[in-house]
Order: structure tokens, then C-alpha cells, then sequence
């Protein structure tokens, strides 16, 4: 059966390179407008849409998805990939030492698999370990595994002993050496600045910080700021003239307008912003990515007390930071945490945030059109239009009126490449 898989991925790699495709449904998802529109029709050929609506060109082939909608490939702006979803937290801490880097990486290629086959064919993954994100991104690129295209991190900068820091829950001494910013953890404007020409210099995509505390962090509080206003101020100065985008780990106030002065272009969870830290954001077109999936996750895992009492007074507070930030207009963008949650769930992230007061329409504009205009790639992606690359995923029925068809995904293309069609109407 893996045989005939990877058989079956080979082809329609070729079809891609050689066929025209004709993509037909009851309905499609304008990213543009927000509204749905019928019938459905989106011509692909040579990885790219050629023309939406209309009638189908003779001698394509023609795939007919029936009673559905067709939507731009789904993007999911906070991803780890390269890491697990593990309920026993303890457990998890000590498989991360256990598993060799090679038996890691087989399983990122696995979660890769599982987040494509799900619709989300793009992501922005932000923060890995041994340089498994930028193998991952490239070995999918190659087509030596299915996955979503992907902006990668390398490692997120903290500060010792903070959110980023890898070594902060083990003893002194017990890899030889402190963790510095090879390992992204900096304590000065001048580390900050080193430690992305690094991470840039061993293929980062984007850069991410950790500006506050974590849930999960066993050592520091969830909202307390981690680093100076000047060692923001030089990170993301020097991203930003390498021509990389920057995303802020921040669920505190202080520390979420800190990145916001510091021109930071995401706030990652942003879980206690006020309402001068919201406005700052709406006044300079800073993005919130809430990852409200991470409470499935916090749900289902056991914690230390003290990491307990960190997720639940999280959790409780995400609902009404999402409410009051749409209130204000804040731009928001999809992004899931995925691993601290299993891995192909993210479009459970569309339903949260239609509860937190989004339209159906909203949120699909989160997680294509506002995704893509975050990673800088809204020429390329999230939205169905001529010169676009063809990411197309399809859902049954309308989405629009019942958001929850986002995680019943039954058709997926990427770059033209079919990877996931579920319908059995043949194709002709």
C-alpha cells in the first residue's frame, strides 16, 4: 500500500506538470469579499490557477467534487511540526533525550502528512530543534514527502531562562556548557542581533521571539516580559534588513507593546493584552495569531501544578482577549500551536474562532487571505484567483453555514498536485 502511495504521488506530480485541470463544485469561497459563490469552477495548469468561473476548456481534465464548496489552501501561522503532541508532560520532556534526532525527524515527515492531508497547505513553523524544521522544509519542497510548504524559525530567541530557553528545566551542567545564541537564547542587543544572522545563515524563513513567559515553561511566569525593549529593538531591526518577518511568543501586556514598539509584525497567543497594547496594534497593522487550539491539548494533558495554574488561567482568559481584540479591529490570523494538540486537528481553529464572535466568513478569511498577507505571501496564496499558485482544498456542503465542514476536508491540491480526493465521482 506505501508503495502504490508514493506510485500514486509520482503521477499526479506529472499530471500536474502536464495536465490542465478543471476543479468543479456547487459553490466557491471568494477570500476577497468573504461571500460564496456559485457554481464553482477553478482551472489549473502547470501548479498555477489560470481562471475562475466560466466554462471548462476543452481536453482538461475534468474533476467534479459534487455538492461542495472549493476554498484557497488553508494557512496555519504557528505550527511546530518537528515536536509532538504528548498528554504527560513529564514524559515528554524525557522522549525529547530519548529519540534520536533521526527518529524525530521520520516523525515530523508523519505530522507534515497529517497537517497537508487536512487542507492546510501552508504554515509557518516557529521554532524547532536541530535544524529538523529546515530539513523538513526543504525535503518536502525536493517531493520526497507530502507536506505543507513551509516558513520555518530554526530556533525562537528567549532569554536564559525564559519561554525559549531548552535547557530551563534541567540541572546546571547537564550538557556541558550554558545554553547562548547558537541555541537562541541571548541576553544582550548585540546576542540578539548574532543570534539571527544565525539562525538566517542555516535557512530561516522567519524570525520568531519569546517575548514573555510561557504556559509550558516550567521556571517563569505566563505574562512577565523576558526581554528589554533594546534587545527587541535589535532583533527585529536586524530581521527586518535581512528581509525576514518576526512573530512575538508574547501573552503578556507589557511585553506584547514592547514587540509592537519594536515593529514586530505577529503576536503570537497574546493571551493578556489590554486595551493600549490592542490599539497599538490596530494603529500599526501589527497581526494576532490567538491559537485557541491549544486549550484541546491543555485539556487532555497532565501538568505540575504550577504549569496547571499557568493553562487554566490561560484558557480562561482567551475568549475574552479575542472579543475585545475584534472590537478594537486588530488583524488576526490563523495559527494553531499544532504539538501542543495532535497534529492534523488545526481546522478546529476555525470553529474557536467563529465562537469568539468571528463570522464563518471571518474566519476563513484568517486562515487564507490574512494568514497570507502575514507571511508576506498574499501574491502566491490564499485566495482562488488567476496567477495564484493552485492551492485548492474543498470541504462538503457550505462553510458558511456550518464553519465545522472545515474539518471534514475531502479534496486537497498543492502547486497543482492532487493529494487528497475522497469524492468517487470519477474523474474525466
Amino acid at each position: 500500500m506505501k508503495i502504490a502511495a508514493v506510485l500514486l504521488a509520482c503521477a499526479n506530480v506529472l499530471l500536474a506538470q502536464t495536465n490542465t485541470y478543471v476543479l468543479r463544485a456547487a459553490r466557491m469561497f471568494d477570500s476577497a469579499s468573504g461571500q460564496v459563490v456559485a457554481p464553482g469552477l477553478v482551472v489549473v495548469s502547470n501548479g498555477v490557477i489560470q481562471s475562475v468561473g466560466g466554462s471548462a476548456p476543452s481536453g482538461a481534465t475534468v474533476i467534479d467534487l459534487g455538492d461542495a464548496t472549493l476554498l484557497p489552501g488553508f494557512i496555519d501561522a504557528h505550527t511546530h511540526l518537528s515536536m509532538e503532541f504528548n498528554p504527560d508532560y513529564n514524559g515528554s520532556a524525557l522522549l525529547s533525550l530519548q529519540r534520536p534526532i533521526s527518529e524525530r525527524a521520520i516523525r515530523a515527515t508523519a505530522n507534515a502528512r497529517k497537517t497537508v492531508m487536512a487542507g492546510f497547505t501552508t504554515v509557518r513553523d516557529v521554532g524547532s530543534s536541530d535544524f529538523i524544521d529546515v530539513g523538513l522544509r526543504n525535503s518536502i519542497n525536493a517531493g520526497y514527502v507530502p507536506g505543507p510548504r513551509m516558513l520555518v524559525a530554526v530556533h525562537a530567541l528567549g532569554s536564559t531562562g525564559g519561554h525559549c530557553d531548552d535547557g530551563d528545566s534541567f540541572r546546571f551542567g547537564l550538557f556541558g556548557r550554558e545554553t547562548g545564541p547558537e541555541d537562541g537564547v541571548i541576553n544582550s542587543p548585540e546576542q540578539a542581533r548574532y543570534a539571527v544572522r544565525f539562525n538566517i545563515k542555516y535557512g530561516a524563513d522567519v524570525i520568531k521571539t519569546c517575548a514573555s513567559g510561557g504556559v509550558l515553561s516550567p521556571t517563569d511566569e505566563v505574562d512577565v516580559p523576558q526581554l528589554t525593549q533594546a534587545e527587541l529593538d535589535a532583533l527585529v531591526d536586524e530581521a527586518h534588513t535581512l528581509h525576514r518577518k518576526t512573530a512575538a511568543h508574547s501573552h503578556g501586556a507589557e511585553s506584547s507593546k514592547r514587540a509592537i514598539r519594536a515593529g514586530i509584525d505577529s503576536i503570537e497567543h497574546g493571551t493578556f493584552l489590554d486595551d493600549e497594547a490592542m490599539r497599538m496594534m490596530h494603529d500599526r497593522g501589527t497581526f494576532l495569531v490567538p491559537t485557541l487550539t491549544t486549550r484541546v491539548g491543555l485539556a487532555e494533558s497532565k501538568f505540575p501544578p504550577l504549569v496547571q495554574a499557568k493553562a487554566t488561567r490561560a484558557v480562561q482568559q482567551q475568549d475574552v482577549m479575542v472579543k475585545r481584540a475584534l472590537a478594537l479591529g486588530v488583524k488576526i490570523a490563523l495559527g494553531t500551536d499544532a504539538a501542543v494538540y495532535p497534529h492534523g486537528d488545526n481546522a478546529l481553529e476555525f470553529a474557536f474562532m467563529a465562537a469568539d464572535g468571528m463570522t464563518p466568513a471571518q474566519s476563513l478569511i484568517a486562515g487564507t487571505a490574512s494568514a497570507a498577507e502575514l507571511l508576506g505571501l498574499q501574491d502566491k496564496i490564499g485566495a482562488l484567483k488567476p496567477g495564484m499558485l493552485a492551492d485548492v482544498v474543498a470541504v462538503p456542503g457550505n462553510p458558511i453555514e456550518n464553519i465545522k465542514l472545515t474539518q471534514s476536508v475531502i479534496f486537497v491540491m498543492k502547486d497543482g498536485v492532487i493529494l487528497r480526493n475522497d469524492r468517487a465521482v470519477p474523474i474525466r
